[in-house]
C-alpha cells in the first residue's frame, strides 16, 4: 500500500512538471522506455536498487544507460531523484501511475477484452463504440484470446467486468439445474 501512494506522489510531480512545459507525452514515452530497458535486463533494476552497491557506482551506471537512451534532462533528473532517494525500484510501478493520470488527462479508457478467438475488425469497432457509449468516452481495447471460453467476449474496464462468453453462461446453467430451477 506505501509503495502506490509513493509511486502516485512520483508520478504526479513528474505529470506536473509535464504539464507546465506541454512535453507530458513524452515524459511519459521516456519513462517507459527506461522500464522496458529494466524489464529486458533482469538484473538492472536490482542491482540498480541495491545499496550494497556505492551510490556513486549506481549513479554511472544510470547515467551511461539515459545518455545513450536520450531522455530529456527532466526524465534523466527524475531518475537521478529516484536513485538517490532509494526509490529507482519503483520506476514501473510509476510508469504505471503516469500512464493512468495522463489516460484520464486525455480522457481516454482502456479495456481488456477476451475472447474465444481472433475478432475482425468490424467486431472490434463494434466492442469499442459500445464499451465507449458505457464509460462515455474513448477507450482503448487490449485484445487478448482464451480458447476456454468456447465463445463469447469478456470486456474488463477497470472494476467493471461484462462477461457474454459461453462458458459463463454454460456454468450459469449448470448451477441453475443444481438447484433444480426451470430453466
Amino acid at each position: 500500500m506505501g509503495d502506490l501512494i509513493i509511486s502516485k506522489r512520483y508520478a504526479k510531480a513528474l505529470l506536473s512538471l509535464g504539464k507546465e512545459d506541454g512535453n507530458y507525452a513524452d515524459y511519459g514515452r521516456q519513462l517507459a522506455d527506461f522500464v522496458g530497458l529494466c524489464r529486458a535486463g533482469d538484473e538492472l533494476l536490482p542491482v540498480l536498487s541495491n545499496v550494497q552497491f556505492d551510490l556513486e557506482d549506481r549513479r554511472r551506471v544510470l547515467t551511461a544507460l539515459i545518455d545513450k537512451m536520450g531522455v530529456s534532462g527532466v526524465v534523466k533528473n527524475f531518475l537521478n531523484l529516484l536513485l538517490d532517494k532509494g526509490r529507482i525500484a519503483l520506476a514501473p510501478d510509476i510508469l504505471a501511475v503516469y500512464q493512468d493520470l495522463t489516460d484520464e488527462l486525455a480522457g481516454l479508457k482502456r479495456a481488456e477484452v477476451i475472447s474465444a478467438g481472433a475478432l475482425d475488425d468490424a467486431e472490434v469497432a463494434r466492442i469499442r463504440e459500445a464499451l465507449g457509449q458505457v464509460v462515455k468516452g474513448r477507450v482503448e481495447l487490449d485484445l487478448k484470446v482464451d480458447q476456454s471460453l468456447i465463445g463469447g467476449v469478456i470486456a474488463r474496464i477497470g472494476d467493471l467486468v461484462f462477461d457474454g462468453s459461453v462458458r459463463t453462461q454454460l456454468l450459469g446453467l449448470k448451477e441453475s439445474l443444481k438447484r433444480g430451477e426451470l430453466v
